[in-house]
């Protein structure tokens, strides 16, 4: 963090002395007020739910514009990325390396990567462990945390080597536990992973096949997936990625990080909202009971909830579900699927959300998770392993975020301080006079 010449001075009304803070610019975005000698200075602390107003840290990872509809990896705009910017190891290779690869280091990555995707045989026991109807996402925490189990020689997180092979680790691997979860959870045999397919490739293979017949890869069906991993891949400092960097924080190794970051996608407002939209379609059963169904969203005192639409950082149209919203009618079209039902509905709400004025007054535009649960489905993924499949993506993010937090000099423990609302101090009574 450069030094600052521009200065904020905060007042007191009950006549303290006033107080100059630093204010830091950043390439782009909104400025920051450096409160760290606030505590120290007035004995106040700021009160700020949810970090929704605080900068934990420095970043040059990703950014959004809310406002805009605005999201970049690295400065390059999510369209141009998932239109012009290769497949998704290219854009692992951007955001753990801050550029984009040549050809000659884009082939020399997805060699490295192509290499580590397999899992040590002793997992299979790991997994034996799990109940067939365990979710994914708990087998997952698992599973990953566990991976610290097995590579020993990767764990000291202050040697740069050590760091570098764990990133490629938890991202060569992640697919094909992914796709283990799944056969485990339907009895199927594990299938390995092949050094001949792309990353996305490899990982339909690995869900879809078995040793009965030979797995036709579908060119259009493997470019849907990745660039739901593309789209997936970072998204600043959301909950998740707060999770990984605070764990890291604390000197834990990888594997756990990403195991935590892993739990918290798994809640509903996280990771599960693709989950949940799709969960609500299956609800409204079929386009007859929209109009109903729309009526009891607007009623405030019904509690029912548009699923898959609008954002909690997107005043604008999510730029990532215009991506998904063409890759959604590609698939359909692909797989014959523009009659189905379920997806017949998804696209009668979505017209009626596009035009109705109350939803566009409240800019509930569908987001990325509305399109994404859809494709998932059409490609043949379980609803609850959607989850899966964003941490399958995210998890590039987490590792770039956690390497950029163990590299910064400023980088401290996370100790979020409290307004304390309980009892003030007071003695204990014995037990026959209470």
């Amino acid at each position: 963090m450069t030094n600052s010449e521009t200065k904020a001075t905060l007042s007191f009304s009950d006549g303290s002395p006033s107080l100059e803070m630093p204010i830091y610019k950043g390439s782009i975005g909104p400025d920051v007020i450096d409160i760290r000698k606030l505590y120290g200075a007035t004995g106040m602390f700021t009160y700020d739910p949810g970090f929704m107003s605080t900068a934990a840290c420095n970043s040059s990872i990703t950014y959004i514009d809310g406002d805009k509809g605005e999201l970049l990896y690295r400065g390059y705009p999510i369209e141009q990325l998932a239109v012009n910017g290769g497949d998704f190891l290219e854009t692992c290779y951007l955001l753990l390396n801050g550029e984009l690869p040549n050809a000659a280091q884009k082939e020399e990555f997805v060699s490295t990567v192509t290499k580590h995707t397999m899992v040590h045989e002793q997992m299979q026991f790991f997994f034996r462990g799990f109940r067939r109807d365990a979710h994914p996402m708990s087998v997952l925490v698992g599973t990953v945390g566990a991976l610290s189990s097995f590579y020993h020689d990767s764990l000291d997180i202050n040697d740069p080597h050590h760091r570098e092979v764990s990133a490629i680790r938890l991202i060569a691997k992640m697919p094909t536990l992914v796709a283990m979860a799944y056969k485990y959870s339907i009895g199927q045999p594990f299938v390995y992973p092949r050094n001949d397919l792309s990353y996305s490739a490899n990982f339909m293979h690995m869900m879809f096949s078995t040793p009965c017949e030979e797995y036709k890869v579908n060119d259009v069906l493997v470019r849907a997936l990745d660039r739901i991993l593309i789209l997936h891949a970072d998204h600043e400092q959301n909950a998740s990625t707060s999770t990984v960097r605070l764990a890291g924080s604390s000197g834990a190794n990888p594997f756990a990080c990403i195991a935590a970051g892993i739990a918290c996608l798994w809640g509903p407002a996280h990771g599960g909202a693709n989950e949940a939209a799709l969960s609500m379609l299956e609800e409204i059963g079929s386009v007859d009971n929209i109009p109903s169904f729309i009526a009891q969203v607007k009623d405030k005192n019904s509690g029912v909830k548009l699923m898959g639409f609008g954002h909690r950082v997107y005043k604008n149209y999510d730029p990532r579900a215009k991506l998904m919203r063409e890759t959604c009618y590609e698939v359909l079209q692909e797989l014959g699927l523009q009659d189905d039902p379920l997806f017949k509905l998804a696209m009668a709400l979505e017209k009626i959300a596009l035009e109705d004025e109350y939803f566009v007054s409240r800019k509930l535009y569908p987001n990325v998770d509305f399109y994404s649960g859809i494709v998932q489905r059409a490609l043949g993924i379980p609803t609850a392993l959607f989850t899966g499949i964003f941490a399958l993506a995210r998890t590039v993010g987490w590792i770039a975020q956690w390497k950029e937090m163990i590299s910064d000099p400023e980088q401290k423990i996370g100790r979020p301080r409290q307004l304390f609302v309980g009892a003030p101090k007071r003695d204990v009574v014995a037990i026959d006079k209470r």
